[in-house]
């Protein structure tokens, strides 16, 4: 091993941090333009939920694709390929004036967020970590994603006071073409046992398909991105329309927070902020605790929280409990479920596998997105998909509880 790679802080990591960031930081904005846009056009909310159902749901389909082209042409073709889609996506995207437009052009921003975000920058990173790092790194580079949440969505609030939504996408495409000028630190050597470089891509996916570990934590990652698109695409919308008025002498007053929209989008931003923290200690608690039941702990947390806030009047010292508290679980499941696969599966084709459970993930940030939007406009509230989200975060805190937490090597042997 490397000097290097006994390192935690590592060029791939910050190169990877940088990048993750600033896709992220978009990709959170998205649920302010929910309202600017459906008034704009005099949309039903279902129609713009459902551009950024799609959205997610091709950022789960290129996941694996991403992946696996990353580990057939190189990773940093790969991220320049998904960094060029996004852009044109956005830039595109501002063009749009039917829902039908936005949902195609959507397409593409998934793809792009594919191609910039977790499945191929956490294969990077894990395989540039050594064992000893792999999981805190894993965990920092998830935490950038949040980092890219807490001034994402409160930075679009603040353009939308001064610059159309149309020129703000514009401005975003720039901001993601710009981060591939950390591109150049994403160096890494090849870490794969010589057993799993012998190994094709077939033989390995045949052997985790085959694997009933595998099939629950596909599972299980379902609620994961079920409760986060739900919340990213409506909270801020949800509490423009459901809290209860800012005290004009109050602490959020005092701080610029003064409408219930600017506090839906600091919402967003506070659940970010939370989430580093989370994240990282997730990392931290990976290699020393079974990831199966951290994983478990954090969907029942999860699950608790959801099911007691929407019980509870909603006010903005609720809102901000919430989302510190939800914050804090956001996005650990991450670095410990990508630590999983890599630890039961290997590092040669950690992209494509992870990529496969991620499209778990995405399906179900699709179905939390679209029916957030689609029960809105139903039955004017987001009652039914919350409770929606504490029955499904229940069902993935017990499915993680059979899996054979070994190598799979070492379980064939």
């Amino acid at each position: 091993m490397t000097q290097s790679q006994a390192r935690l802080f590592t060029p791939v990591l910050i190169g990877g941090c940088i990048i993750m960031m600033i896709s992220f930081a978009v990709r959170a904005s998205f649920g302010v333009f929910q309202i600017p846009i459906a008034t704009e056009f005099g949309w039903p909310r279902a129609d713009f939920s459902f551009a950024i159902a799609i959205q997610n749901l091709f950022w789960g389909i290129g996941q694996p694709l991403f992946g696996a082209i990353a580990e057939k042409f190189g990773d940093r073709r790969a991220i320049i390929l998904g960094a060029l889609t996004y852009a044109t996506g956005l830039i595109l995207s501002s063009y749009a004036i039917t829902p039908g437009q936005h949902q195609l052009l959507e397409m593409l921003v998934g793809f792009g967020i594919a191609g910039t975000g977790f499945g191929v920058i956490l294969a990077v990173v894990g395989r540039a970590a050594s064992d000893e790092h792999r999981s805190m790194a894993l965990g920092i580079a998830t935490a950038a994603g949040s980092a890219g949440q807490v001034i994402g969505a409160p930075t679009a609030e603040w353009m939308l006071s001064f610059m159309s939504w149309q020129e703000v996408f514009l401005a975003f495409a720039a901001f993601i073409l710009l981060s591939l000028f950390a591109l150049p630190m994403m160096r890494t050597p090849e870490v794969a046992s010589k057993a799993e470089l012998e190994e094709s891509m077939s033989k390995i996916l045949g052997k985790a398909f085959r694997d009933p570990s595998y099939s629950l934590i596909f599972l299980g990652f379902f609620s994961c991105g079920y409760q986060l698109a739900f919340v990213t695409a409506h909270f801020p919308a949800f509490v423009t329309e459901m809290c209860g008025a800012i005290d004009p002498t109050g602490i959020l007053a005092g701080i610029g927070v003064s409408t219930t929209s600017a506090l839906g989008a600091m919402s967003i931003a506070l659940i970010g902020l939370a989430n580093i923290v989370g994240t990282i200690t997730a990392g931290w608690l990976g290699k020393r605790y079974s990831r199966k039941y951290l994983l478990s702990a954090i969907y029942f947390g999860r699950t608790i929280t959801a099911a007691v806030f929407i019980m509870l009047p909603i006010t903005p010292t609720s809102v901000i409990v919430f989302s510190v508290v939800m914050g804090a679980l956001w996005l650990a499941t991450v670095p410990l479920t990508s630590g999983l696969v890599a630890y039961i599966y290997g590092l040669r084709y950690m992209g494509t596998l992870y990529g496969i459970v991620f499209f778990s993930h995405q399906l179900g940030s699709f179905l939390g997105v679209w029916l957030g939007g689609r029960l809105y406009d139903i039955y004017g509230n987001y009652t039914l998909v919350w409770w929606v989200g504490v029955g499904v975060g229940l069902f993935s805190a017990i499915v993680h509880l059979p899996v054979k937490e070994r190598p799979m090597t070492a379980a064939a042997a």
